[in-house]
């Protein structure tokens, strides 16, 4: 194989084959392929696309590059949840142990966060004591026993991705929707899912903002994912506002751990029981939306999802009594509110500008190694569109010390400001519904 070839039949927009794909990829992952070719057709990708086809064979490629969760005799349907990511999107906390206590079979595996949006790994391990670095085997040997398992990437599945994310984001490539699909989906199909239902965000703090191209790569998501074998629904939702009030990892479980109780805000749970619904209707759990969502309220105010998540807890070595008593989760010691600076409707604030400030507290990672204090973030008291007086308390700052206080403090009052001039209307939650049927093409 002649690499440079290659690279220049890509560069002309011409395809490559899936025989191509599939010894490229291997090539590279041994280290056969050097860095400096892969980074010239990731850009050639990135200025040329890739037709269907080719983004099929990429993906099975990567994902043939290391081993597949395992699935036992007579397994139960096997469903997972993918969100493109967020300020406040605390929705995996919950859905994973509700589908779980209507019998689903949820092994979901998660990354941690990075630029201004939060990661459910860093969240699950604000829990005292949680593991998330499960071998394969033991998280399916918990996932045949509890039905759940919540872990990160191991170093035996998808290694052809990691090598090639890292390479992606020192390159200018990371924005490119097949090299975004083909990321996502190994992942996914690795881990041998019967259906999966993706959350792509649209708006201000949306990795991709602009709704035509979210709903672009949802549907060329969907579509990778239904040529995988595995039945694949795609949701727009919003994220011109954080969802939910809590932003920060410990003060997201807490929220969490309400909706598993049924205490949440309103958004928050529309969203969840949205997203929560899909999966169920994959896995053949209800007849159509409406039955769907009632069964997981009923799953919610019955206790099973809660003591589900207990389980979880447990089975993974945390802490339980964090749900019974939430003062065991991190606390900042330091906390202080912003009021409105007007009275009017609530206006939505920019998740993006609030992901930086719970950064500059310290909750979050601008480069991956960086560490992460799980006690601190904010909390949105008001609803976007909701009526406030000037002089309100409207963020609740929760910080390590007085220095953090008073530099969050700043921003956000400018944030506040520039809100209120804004005006604008926020996006309706959940936006679109995209399935196999729509036409997304490959490009």
């Amino acid at each position: 194989m002649v690499v440079a070839r290659l690279i220049e039949r890509k560069r002309n927009g011409d395809a490559l084959t899936p025989d191509e794909w599939r010894t490229l990829l291997r090539l590279y992952t041994e280290g056969a392929v050097p860095e400096y070719q892969m980074a010239a057709l990731l850009m050639a990708i990135c200025f040329r696309g890739l037709e269907r086809h080719e983004l099929t064979a990429m993906t099975d490629a990567m994902c043939d590059s290391g081993i597949r969760w395992p699935r036992g005799a007579g397994s139960r349907f096997r469903v997972d949840k993918h969100s493109t990511g967020g300020v406040g999107d605390k929705t995996s906390l919950l859905l994973a142990p509700l589908l779980a206590a209507c019998g689903v079979a949820v092994p979901m595996m998660s990354g941690r966060g990075l630029g201004h949006t939060g990661g459910t790994l860093d969240k699950l391990e604000s829990i005292p004591g949680f593991r998330t670095d499960l071998s394969i085997d033991t998280a399916q040997a918990q996932l045949e026993r509890i039905g759940v398992a919540l872990i990160g990437q191991t170093e035996e599945i998808v290694p052809t991705d990691r090598k090639l994310y890292a390479l992606r984001d020192v390159t200018g490539t990371v924005e490119s929707m097949p090299l975004i699909t083909a990321s996502i989906m190994s992942k996914k199909l690795a881990e041998q899912l019967d259906g999966l239902v993706l959350d792509v965000k649209v708006g201000s703090g949306a990795f991709i903002p602009e709704p035509e191209r979210a709903l672009e790569l949802a549907q060329m998501l969907v579509a990778t994912g239904e040529a995988g074998g595995c039945r694949t629904v795609a949701l727009l939702t919003a994220m011109d506002r954080p969802l939910g009030r809590a932003c920060g990892n410990a003060l997201e479980v807490r929220e969490a751990v309400a909706g598993l109780r049924g205490e949440a805000p309103g958004d928050l749970m529309e969203v969840t029981l949205a997203l929560g619904a899909e999966m169920l209707l994959l896995a053949g759990g209800a007849d159509d939306q409406e039955g769907a969502i009632r069964r997981l309220r009923r799953t919610i105010a019955s206790g099973a999802a809660l003591e589900k998540f207990r389980d979880v807890i447990v089975a993974q070595g945390g802490d339980p009594a964090v749900l019974d008593e939430p003062s065991r989760l991190p606390t900042a010691p330091v906390i202080a509110e912003v009021t409105a600076p007007h009275d009017g409707r609530f206006p939505p604030l920019d998740p993006r500008r609030l992901g930086e400030v719970i950064i500059m507290l310290g909750g979050g990672r601008r480069v991956a190694e960086d560490t992460v204090d799980p006690a601190v973030g904010l909390e949105v008291l008001p609803r976007a569109g909701q009526r406030v007086r000037g002089g309100e308390p409207v963020i609740r700052i929760h910080a390590r010390d007085e220095a953090g206080r008073k530099e969050a403090e700043m921003v956000l009052a400018r944030e506040l400001e520039s809100a209120w001039r804004r005006g604008a209307e926020p996006l309706p939650l959940v936006i679109r519904r995209v399935t196999a049927t729509d036409d997304g093409g490959g490009r």
